[in-house]
């Protein structure tokens, strides 16, 4: 179910100050595990199997996370200004964006073979988002009024719940708004050659190893 409205508040426009503040603390959060990773090396070996499948587990959720978010815009896209959707991931959880790229998060904290950077990753990225969300879902009550409180009250936040699932016969896409939101997602994958320059340069001691990290 789409609702229209021709005038938004500005907090989900993606123009007003939630969304620079936002990209401020998300920033802050990247700033703050570069300098953590400069002293910081994981428990496992570079090359053992364990540090392998911590790596490959989060290519795998990078990989979830770039095709969750590509797949929320066929429902999405081109919508979010001034309309509420509530079908397809959006009627299994109010929130899959977040959740998809909560789930990258993960992926790309698991790119140092540590299990801690993985979750720490995934609780910074949950933390933004649900900060995030307490804004929207203000100005969605403000703009939606019943409809929303009814589409909350059906609808957890983040955690989905398939049995809810219900989606339009057919779709209308915007094919550029799709691969623009795909290859956004894909930033994500920088974080493996990231990961494993930070490796190779404790292993050969340019960078001093102060922490070991599980």
């Amino acid at each position: 179910m789409n609702r229209n409205s021709d005038a938004l508040p500005r907090a989900i426009r993606g123009k007003g100050p939630s969304q620079v503040l936002r990209k401020l603390i998300i920033a802050s959060c990247v700033l703050f595990a570069a300098v953590f990773l400069l002293v910081a090396a994981s428990e496992w070996e570079d090359g053992s199997s364990i540090h392998e499948g911590i790596e490959w587990a989060g290519i795998a959720l990078i990989v979830v996370c770039i095709l969750g978010r590509t797949w929320c815009t066929l429902f999405i896209g081109g919508r979010k200004n001034n309309s509420l959707t509530m079908e397809g991931p959006y009627s299994i959880t109010r929130n899959p964006l977040y959740l998809f790229s909560t789930i990258g998060a993960v992926g790309v904290g698991a790119q140092f073979g540590s299990i801690t950077v993985a979750l720490v990753s995934g609780l910074f990225a949950w933390l933004v988002f649900l900060w995030t969300v307490w804004r929207e879902e203000a100005a969605l009550l403000l703009t939606f009024g019943d409809d929303y409180r009814r589409y909350m009250a059906r609808v957890p936040r983040f955690l989905p719940r398939p049995d809810l699932w219900h989606s339009p016969p057919t779709l209308t896409v915007n094919p550029q708004l799709i691969a623009i939101t795909f290859f956004d997602a894909a930033i994500f994958l920088v974080a493996i050659p990231i990961a494993e320059a930070f490796e190779w340069m404790h292993s050969v001691r340019i960078l001093p190893t102060l922490l070991i990290v599980p």
